[in-house]
C-alpha cells in the first residue's frame, strides 16, 4: 500500500515538519477533515471530485516548484525556470503563474478564490494538451461556500504529495481509496466502485509480468493497474514504451481522476469513458494482458438488454449479477496467447446458480481457460468486507513461452497471509506477494523460477479430473489439503484463546441475567 504524509496545520512561525519526521501521522483523519469542510454545501459525490481536483493541483504544483527551484539555482549555467520545455522534457507539467499553489494559497481567504481556482485549472489545461477537458472547473459556482473552499486549500497546503519522494508512489490512488471508503459510507452504499489496494494490484502484476504488449483494464478506476504495470517494467529494467495501455471507466468523475493519475506520471494511455458492457470503446482490441477489479456482484448492469451478445460464448450471465459478464468480457478481449488476472468475490468460485455454474463449467471443459486460482485473506479492502479471490486465465496453456499446462490448474490458498496494519485492515507484505507470484512462475515453468512442488495447506497443481470431482468448484481450500502439523498447532491455540474468551463472556452475561431475574422475582414478591 502506498504511503504518504499529511502534516497537520502548524502554528504561525512554527518549524515545518518534513515528510520523514511526519511519517504515519494520522493522515486518514486529516483527509476526512478536508472532505468534511466542504460537505455542508454539496453531497458526497460532488465534493469527492472537488477535493481530489485540488489535491491534483497541489500535486503538480509541488513537482513544478521543486524543478523551478533547481533551475533557478542553475541560472548562471543558462537554465531558464520560466521555460515550459525545461519541465516537459522531464514529464513535469508546466504550471503557469496563476496556477501555482503559492499563488492559490495566498488568496485562499479572498471571496474570489473560487474563480482563481477555476482560472488555475483553465491555465493548466491551456498549457498542457494531455489534460484538456479533464480538470474540474466549477469552483466559482454560487453553491460552493468560498470560506470552506479556503479551509480546504489551507489543509491541502500541508499535505506532501508532489515532491520527488512522493511522485513515484500512487499517492492519488491511495488518497482515492480512503476517500471512497468514507464517501460510500456517507452515501449509504455497500462495496462497488473503489480503488484496489496496491498490494493486491502488485500480486496481479507480478503474476502476469507484463513486459511487452497490450495491457487492458475495462473498469480501470483511478488507473492503479496501469501505474503498477509501468512500475513493474521499470523495476525489471524494461522500457516503458514496450507496453501500450487501454482502459475504460464508466464513472465520469473516476475517469477524470484516472486521466490525472496517469498524466502525472507521463503514461500515455487510451482511457475511454463509457459503459463497458453497453458501449465498449475498444471493440476490436485483443490484449496480451488484462488486469481488472470489476465491481463485485453488480446487479445494476442491465444485463437483460444483452441476452444475445457475442461475448457470451460460455453462457448468458444472470441479469442479477455481472460477475460472469465481466469474466466473459475479459475472455473476449484476450489475444490468442493472452493472459488475464482479475479480482472477484469468493462466490464466483463456487456459485451453484445455474447460469454461473454452467459458464464456469464450460470455461473449464471447452477451452481449459483457468490457469490459477488464489484465495486472498479478508480485510484487504477499505470499503468492503466481501471476501475476494484472484482468477488467472490463459487463452492458450501451450503457447510456447512456458511449459505445456493443458489439463492443469494451480490452486493457491493465501488466506493466512498478510498482517493487520490496524484493527480492521490487513495488508500483504512484499514477501507474501513474492511467494504467490514465485509459486505461480515455478509451476508455469518460467526460466529461473526454480522447481515447483505442492505445499500442503498452500498450493496444489490439480488436474481437470480433480476439478470434475469437486463439481467445478474452484475454491483453493478444496484442493490444497491440510497444513503441516506445526502450523496447525498455532491455529489451534489461537482458536482456543478466542473460544475461551467467548465462553468467559457468555458466563458473565449469564450471571448478569441471573441477577436481573432474581431482582425481578423479588420485586414481584417471589424472592427467596
Amino acid at each position: 500500500m502506498a504511503e504518504f504524509t499529511v502534516i497537520p496545520p502548524e502554528p504561525q512561525g512554527a518549524r515545518r515538519i518534513n515528510a520523514s519526521q511526519a511519517a504515519l501521522i494520522g493522515y486518514e483523519a486529516q483527509l476526512w477533515q478536508m472532505a468534511d469542510a466542504l460537505r455542508g454545501s454539496m453531497d458526497a459525490a460532488e465534493y469527492k471530485h472537488i477535493v481530489l481536483g485540488l489535491i491534483f493541483l497541489k500535486y503538480i504544483s509541488d513537482a513544478f516548484e521543486e524543478q523551478h527551484a533547481k533551475l533557478e539555482a542553475e541560472r548562471e549555467q543558462g537554465a531558464d525556470p520560466e521555460d515550459p520545455d525545461e519541465y516537459r522534457a522531464l514529464n513535469i507539467f508546466w504550471v503557469p503563474p496563476e496556477a501555482r499553489w503559492s499563488h492559490i494559497r495566498a488568496q485562499a481567504k479572498q471571496p474570489t478564490i473560487g474563480q482563481l481556482v477555476d482560472d488555475a485549472m483553465e491555465g493548466i489545461e491551456r498549457d498542457n494538451a494531455s489534460l484538456k477537458g479533464v480538470l474540474p472547473k466549477d469552483y466559482a459556482r454560487p453553491g460552493l461556500d468560498k470560506e470552506r473552499l479556503g479551509q480546504i486549500i489551507d489543509l491541502i497546503t500541508n499535505i506532501q504529495v508532489g515532491d520527488q519522494a512522493s511522485r513515484s508512489k500512487d499517492v492519488l490512488g491511495r488518497i482515492y481509496e480512503y476517500f471512497l471508503a468514507q464517501f460510500a459510507t456517507a452515501e449509504g452504499k455497500k462495496g462497488g466502485q473503489f480503488y484496489t489496494p496496491s498490494r493486491v494490484v502488485r500480486v496481479l502484476v507480478e503474476v502476469l509480468a507484463p513486459y511487452k504488449g497490450r495491457v487492458y483494464d475495462p473498469c480501470c478506476g483511478s488507473g492503479g493497474m496501469f501505474v503498477s504495470s509501468e512500475k513493474f517494467i521499470e523495476a525489471h529494467s524494461g522500457k516503458i514504451g514496450d507496453i501500450s495501455i487501454y482502459g475504460q471507466e464508466s464513472n465520469y468523475t473516476t475517469w477524470r481522476l484516472a486521466k490525472m493519475n496517469l498524466a502525472i506520471r507521463g503514461i500515455d494511455a487510451q482511457i475511454a469513458h463509457g459503459d463497458t458492457f453497453h458501449n465498449d470503446r475498444h471493440p476490436d482490441l485483443k490484449a496480451d494482458y488484462i488486469l481488472a477489479n470489476p465491481p463485485f456482484n453488480d446487479s445494476d448492469w442491465r444485463g437483460e438488454l444483452l441476452k444475445g451478445d457475442k461475448r457470451w460464448v460460455y453462457g448468458v450471465p444472470p441479469a442479477g449479477n455481472a460477475n460472469f459478464a465481466w469474466v466473459q468480457h475479459f475472455i473476449h478481449h484476450l489475444a490468442p496467447t493472452g493472459i488475464a488476472g482479475f479480482v472477484l468475490a469468493n462466490g464466483s468460485m463456487s456459485s451453484s446458480q445455474s447460469a454461473e455454474f454452467e459458464i464456469r463449467k464450460n470455461m473449464i471443459e471447452k477451452d481449459d481457460l483457468v490457469d490459477c486460482m488464489v484465495a486472498l485473506p479478508g480485510q484487504l479492502f477499505y470499503s468492503t468486507q466481501i471476501a475476494v479471490c484472484l482468477w488467472f486465465l490463459a487463452r492458450d496453456k501451450r503457447n510456447g513461452r512456458f511449459r505445456d499446462r493443458r489439463g492443469e490448474t494451480l490452486f493457491i490458498d493465501a488466506r493466512k497471509m498478510g498482517t493487520m496494519v490496524d484493527r480492521v485492515h490487513r495488508e500483504l507484505s512484499d514477501e507474501d506477494v513474492a511467494k504467490i507470484a514465485g509459486t505461480y512462475h515455478a509451476w508455469r515453468g518460467d526460466a529461473g523460477a526454480g522447481d515447483y512442488a505442492d505445499l500442503p495447506g498452500f498450493c496444489k497443481a490439480a488436474t481437470l479430473d480433480d476439478i470434475r470431482k469437486h463439481g467445478y468448484v474452484l475454491t483453493p481450500g478444496r484442493y490444497v489439503g491440510a497444513e503441516a502439523a506445526d502450523e496447525d498447532a498455532e491455529g489451534f491455540e489461537e482458536k482456543m484463546q478466542l473460544l475461551s474468551e467467548a465462553l468467559r463472556e457468555q458466563h458473565a452475561q449469564a450471571a448478569r441475567l441471573d441477577t436481573a431475574i432474581t431482582a425481578n422475582l423479588e420485586a414481584l414478591g417471589y424472592g427467596g
